[in-house]
């Protein structure tokens, strides 16, 4: 049976929500499986097939990687490397980069390891900031998980090994970092929801499979009605969610990682010409960036991301130097 505390049922999701969440902004159609596993449900779940709303909605195909049975999960991970880390490694890791940041070690929490076994205990005092830096500052600085599976770099909500659910104090994930920071700073919904919007523009993340991609962006939203419900008692306004799930559908996206594109559109095809004599011929279309490994001439369909200062949408690999 699903743990209902750690999946996230997509018949929970208000439609209109859950089709934002499954946007593509670079195709301009839906995400798509880009995964041979859900082929035996039939039309309309091969691997270039797009995820949609009727096909997932109550039907329980969609399901976390600590929930998956042990042949699948082996399955995932010996045909696309699937392999999630451990929370607490999730946590160390990063609070080296805050580390860094902060200039001092154990801010958010402090590791433990007893008898082998690795757990945190969460600093109870505010969080105070060094000299030149503010809670502001902290809550724009981006940060991205690449090939972030779920995303539990990100967010959180549930232990990726043992599938239990942590408490939002507790949480480790770095958009769960600047929700804490944005929770001891802010006292009013306009404010909250203001800065919120500021951490959700600055946290980045891209995914080869829809479904953990779609798994991905579901535990971002929920992680920002969980933080908002914690804060004020009560759920956020449907328009606030709407605004949220449109950040996140951007800034979690589908995308080959070797190649800036979305998955396998650097296919091989045959295309139709005409010969000198008007003769319909076909070619091979050859990719140069796949043969020579130049990640700039793919003729793969490179992704758009968003960049939230200017409003101006550019391709991910524009920004790569």
């Amino acid at each position: 049976m699903k743990n209902e505390k750690v999946d996230i049922l997509e018949g929970n999701i208000p439609k209109g929500i859950l089709e934002i969440l499954l946007r593509d902004h670079t195709t301009q159609c839906n995400i798509f499986w880009a995964t041979k596993d859900y082929e035996q449900w039939g039309t309309g779940f091969g691997e270039f097939d797009e995820i949609t709303s009727d096909r997932i909605i109550d039907n329980n195909k969609i399901i976390p990687r600590v929930l998956k049975d042990k042949i699948q999960q082996s399955a995932r991970s010996r045909d696309m490397a699937e392999v999630f880390t451990p929370s607490w490694v999730c946590n160390a890791q990063n609070n080296i980069i805050d580390a860094v940041w902060f200039g001092r070690k154990d801010v958010f929490n402090i590791e433990k390891e007893e008898n082998g076994k690795h757990y945190w205990i969460p600093t109870t005092e505010s969080i105070e900031f060094p000299k030149g830096k503010t809670w502001k500052d902290y809550i724009r600085e981006n940060r991205m998980e690449i090939t972030c599976g779920e995303a539990p770099y990100i967010t959180s909500r549930y232990d990726t090994t043992t599938g239990d659910l942590i408490p939002i104090e507790e949480r480790i994930g770095l958009l769960d970092r600047k929700l804490r920071v944005i929770n001891e700073n802010v006292h009013t919904s306009r404010e909250w929801l203001a800065a919120a919007q500021h951490a959700y523009k600055s946290i980045y993340g891209f995914e080869w499979q829809g479904d953990n991609l779609l798994l991905a962006r579901e535990a971002l939203l929920y992680t920002y009605i969980e933080n908002y419900q914690l804060k004020f008692g009560k759920r956020p306004l449907a328009a606030s969610i709407k605004c949220i799930a449109n950040i996140i559908s951007w800034n979690i996206w589908q995308m080959d990682g070797l190649k800036c594109v979305v998955p396998n559109s650097c296919r091989i095809d045959k295309l139709d010409s005409l010969d000198l004599l008007g003769h319909k011929a076909t070619q091979k279309q050859i990719c140069e960036g796949c043969t020579k490994g130049n990640i700039h001439k793919h003729i793969g369909t490179y992704c758009n991301i968003k960049d939230w200062t200017t409003g101006k949408v550019v391709k991910f690999v524009s920004l790569l130097k």
